[in-house]
This record gives structure tokens, sequence and C-alpha cells, in this order.
């Protein structure tokens, strides 16, 4: 006698997954494919996540960590997280054919950041240590004219030389809640900071940031699709976390735990801008092996964000 699959319903969050930077910059990477032919050389993950970055390579993609390990006269592919200005000069010296997938929104940041160090300001950056947008933006001025702000506590303690050049940018894919109040202390501490024209923190991070505080409440667990090192995937699991739910990030469907999920009746799920639809179908498959999968609909922001592509790819 066959044993009756428990229920479990499923809030899938709306908006999750790609973003149109993304996009572009896979996008990007397979056009330079079809126009060259492989090898096409890729400087860093073109965006943080495994299953992207191995598709691409059975395409003929090969990823390197830095320029030296890109042989002459072959095509290479910039991330789309943006990297600092010395890398594009030395491709030029090279006499290297690049391609910069750098999201736009990223872009707008670093000529943001350019703009204020030539009115003579200082920079506070609110971001993550070692993160490669932030890595990215740091190398679009010179040394020292930028300070690192991390967690609230920085906010407090930093001591710049002269308060009244101080100008704020921030990394794209931060938490909106957690910026927020570091910008609050910011002000506070600064009256004079200049405060961006508009937001820095993307479009596609609030918006699925706002969608899992949408359905937080309404779960017993969640589970985000992302990579580990992924910034906006890992801030959704603390949305989730900050909203009451038990979350944990999951890299794809081979790594649902069923022991963490006992128990659960209502089950949230979302992806992070760097991860594919197909990946959370796959969750959703691996769930339904366990269970009676119900599937509700959640109605959310419908994003029509588009990118343009560079122009050597534009009639690709």
């Amino acid at each position: 006698m066959t044993t009756a699959k428990p229920d479990l319903t499923l809030l899938i969050a709306a908006p999750r997954g790609f973003c149109a930077g993304v996009d572009r910059a896979i996008r990007i990477v397979e056009l330079a494919l079809e126009r060259y032919g492989a090898p096409v050389y890729v400087r860093h993950e073109i965006v943080h996540n495994k299953y992207v970055v191995e598709s691409l390579k059975a395409k003929g993609a090969i990823f390197v960590r830095e320029l030296d390990e890109v042989p002459d006269e072959v095509p290479v592919v910039f991330s789309a997280h943006g990297v600092p200005k010395a890398v594009p000069a030395k491709a030029e010296e090279r006499g290297l054919n690049y391609l910069d997938a750098t999201c736009p929104l990223v872009s707008k940041v670093h000529r943001q950041a350019e703009r204020l160090i030539g009115n003579g300001h200082h920079i506070l950056f609110v971001g993550h240590a070692g993160h490669p947008e932030v890595i990215g933006t740091f190398g679009q001025v010179p040394e020292g004219r930028m300070t690192l702000i991390q967690s609230a506590e920085d906010a407090e303690t930093v001591a710049p030389g002269d308060p009244d050049t101080l100008a704020f940018l921030t990394q794209t894919t931060l938490s909106v809640d957690d910026t927020a109040e570091i910008v609050e202390i910011l002000r506070r501490r600064f009256p004079s900071i200049l405060v961006p024209r508009s937001e820095d923190i993307c479009y596609a991070t609030s918006n699925r940031q706002a969608a899992v505080k949408e359905i937080a409440h309404r779960c017993d667990a969640m589970l985000v699709i992302g990579a580990s090192n992924s910034s906006n995937s890992l801030r959704l699991v603390e949305v989730a976390q900050r909203e009451g739910a038990r979350a944990r990030l999951v890299a794809r469907g081979a790594d649902v735990d069923f022991d963490w999920l006992a128990g659960v009746k209502t089950l949230g799920i979302t992806a992070g801008a760097s991860a594919p639809e197909v990946l959370v179908r796959e969750v959703v498959d691996t769930l339904a092996t366990r269970y009676a999968v119900h599937e509700e609909p959640v109605d959310g922001v419908t994003e029509r964000m588009v990118f343009k592509l560079p122009a050597g790819l534009e009639a690709a």
C-alpha cells in the first residue's frame, strides 16, 4: 500500500531570478561565442551562479581569474560586477578585443564616483569588502579617496579628515533595510554629506527583497535559490529571517534538505538575480518527489527593464 505524500503549499515569489543586468551579461558571452567562435575568455564568473558558468563553459567559454591567463588575439569578456579601470587599460595595452558586460547600473555608480572625486569629494562607500563590485568601484578612483562602510558600527565610528567634503555611494546588491540604517547614521553624523540623486541599490535587488517580505510571514520556512557568493541571494535569506521565517540558501534541487523541512506546511521559494528559472523548477520538482506540491501564484511587480548590448554585438 502506497503512503500518500504530505501536502506542501509553495508560495513562489515574484519577481525572482534573472535581472536585466544578468540577462545582458550572459547574452554578451553567448553572442561573442556566436560571432568569434570558441574559445571566448571571461575574466571571473560572468555572474555568481555555478549552473550558468558551467552552461557557458559547455558552449566554449573559458573562465579565468586575471588577464594574464588570456592568450593574445582572443576575445575576453568582463563580468557583470564591473572591473577596476586598470583592467581594460591593461587589455588595451595588450591589444585584446574585450567586451564589457558590467551591469549598466553598476557602471552608473562608477561614473558617479568619478564625478564626485573630480569635484573634490571624499566618498563613503557602503558595501561588502572583497565583493567584485566593491573592488571594481574602488578601482575607478585614486587610492585613498574612498572609505568602505560595511556596517552601522562603521558608520558610527568613521572619522573622515574633512566632514564637509563627504559624499556616499552604495553597492547595488545590499539589504535595503540595512543600508537605510547606515545612511541614516551617516546623514545624522555628517549633515552636509552629499546624497546620490537616485537610489544606488538596483531595482531588481529592491523588488526581490520586497517580494520576500510580502510572503515570508505566510511561510513556515523559505528557500532562496542562489550561489553562496551571490550578495543579493544572501540578502534575500536575511530578509526572510528578519521577517520571521526560517530560511536557507540552496544552489539547486540536490541541495534540498528534507530533514530541515520536517513539519513545514507552507514553503516560500525565491531566487537571486543570477539564478535561472530552470533551477527554480528543479527545486520544485525535487520537492514533488516527497510532497504533494500545490503552487500558489503570488502577484508581484512586473519588471520590464532591458539593457542595450555593446555596440559591437547589437547586430549579431
